[in-house]
């Protein structure tokens, strides 16, 4: 069933919001303003609350509207619909908009706090045209063995000979290991992962002492990984990341170098990792200013991204709790904390909530709480836990505006007052955005 609608405004998850007869339909690759035709979703004659559709026309196109840059992202009447880029309609200056409008939306609606968040792009990505980010892609092998992604709302796979998010790093591995050849089992789960080099080509590393990791087994291979059903095929199965930041007073910039395994979390933009550690840096300087022994929690901790530099530069000492539900990821945080000779953090393992009921006394009252949740978000519990613990600070990484709002409702309730918001475009041609709030204790 087709309909034309005057799109209305932004919503989340990528989509837009128009009317039909009186019923909410979001509206993919759509624009507020744009008067669009809509093919709705089946079944569009159920009696739901709202209807979902995808634009087949635009008839009225809002000056944000530009033609994709990779088509088979675009919509499925134009020949797309293979995913991962639900903004690739959407000039970079209007993806940064729609981004500030969502946060915006969500934290005066759920968050029942007012925004005006700044939304700020990564070095390079304009010059890129928000091309080149990924360092990490995951495919699927089609009936004949290619590499493939499913078309959105069927189970046709449509083979690729490209990603044109992939940083050209990867690009470069994709290319080194036939990848676009195919000849793979169909059905294969086809994972490419390949550590960007920063920005900071003559960064100093921050512990010249620091020693190869003794368990790696593979440290002549290249730095890269190809994993078909989550076996390593090529490259290696632990790889190092590096992660440059400026400490305060510093004149140049610091490395430190993460042992990080191929099939487990890590940021996924090139620059991502510098970005969030200096700015999550910089807001604990903030609030620790003057103290001389810090303690602090880092939860939903992965392989210790923040846990390491905050152990070792936060306060002149540190005793730190981290906590992770992935037993691998645990174990590279461990390893990436001895490798600098840090022995002040307990990290374990194990779900956070659970966790935080029985926190070891000499760390139960920590001055900063710094957290990285899933999409999902911390939820009440584990805020309510945090807040009762009364810390000066709480540092928020946040991958979804929605859940940062919810769980934003219960600190503030709980008595913290948001003092601080950025956002940050790490995900360019899709309506992701990671957003970093700083919470201070009223």
């Amino acid at each position: 069933m087709d309909v034309e609608i005057t799109i209305e405004r932004y919503a989340d998850q990528g989509r837009c919001v128009g009317h039909v007869d009186g019923r909410v339909v979001f509206v993919r690759f759509a624009l507020p303003g744009e008067r669009v035709r809509v093919t709705l979703d089946e079944p569009h004659d159920r009696e739901d609350r709202f209807w979902t559709g995808e634009v087949t026309e635009v008839l009225d196109p809002s000056p944000d509207r530009v033609t994709p840059v990779w088509p088979l992202a675009g919509p499925v009447a134009d020949g797309g619909g293979v995913g991962g880029a639900d903004l690739i309609h959407v000039s970079l200056p209007g993806q940064l908009a729609w981004k500030k409008a969502v946060i915006d939306d969500q934290m005066k609606r759920l968050g029942h706090v007012d925004t005006d968040v700044q939304v700020v792009r990564a070095p390079g990505d304009e010059e890129e045209g928000g091309l080149h980010w990924r360092t990490r892609i995951e495919l699927i092998a089609d009936d004949e063995g290619h590499p493939s992604m499913r078309r959105r709302g069927s189970h046709t796979r449509v083979p690729i000979d490209d990603m044109p998010l992939a940083t050209h790093t990867l690009l470069d591995v994709a290319e080194q290991t036939q990848l676009w050849r195919g000849g793979f089992e169909p059905g294969s789960q086809i994972r490419v992962v390949a550590p960007e080099p920063r920005e900071e080509a003559g960064a100093t590393p921050f512990d010249t002492r620091a020693t190869a990791d003794a368990h790696r087994t593979d440290a002549d291979a290249p730095d890269y990984a190809l994993m078909i059903d989550g076996r390593q095929r090529d490259g290696r199965r632990l790889l190092t990341e590096d992660v440059d930041v400026t400490l305060p007073g510093a004149e140049s910039a610091t490395r430190f170098s993460y042992c990080v395994d191929c099939g487990g979390f890590w940021q996924v933009h090139r620059l991502a990792p510098n970005l969030l550690v200096q700015h999550v840096l910089d807001l604990a300087a903030t609030v620790l200013r003057g103290t001389t022994t810090a303690c602090i929690w880092d939860l939903f901790s992965g392989s210790g991204l923040f846990t390491l530099p905050l152990a070792v530069t936060a306060a002149p000492r540190v005793r730190m709790l981290s906590v992770e539900g992935a037993p691998n990821a645990v174990r590279n945080a461990q390893r990436n904390l001895d490798r600098y000779h840090v022995r002040t953090v307990d990290a374990l393992v194990g779900d956070v909530a659970r966790t935080l009921r029985t926190v070891p006394s000499r760390l139960s009252r920590p001055d900063l709480v710094v957290l990285d949740p899933p999409r999902a978000g911390a939820r009440a519990e584990v805020c309510r836990r945090i807040a009762a613990a009364a810390p000066r600070g709480i540092i928020y990484v946040a991958c979804d505006p929605t859940s940062l709002a919810r769980d934003t409702a219960t600190l503030t309730a709980a008595g913290y007052r948001l003092t601080d918001i950025r956002a940050y475009d790490i995900y360019p041609m899709t309506h992701h955005v990671e957003t970093v709030a700083l919470f201070v204790k009223d």
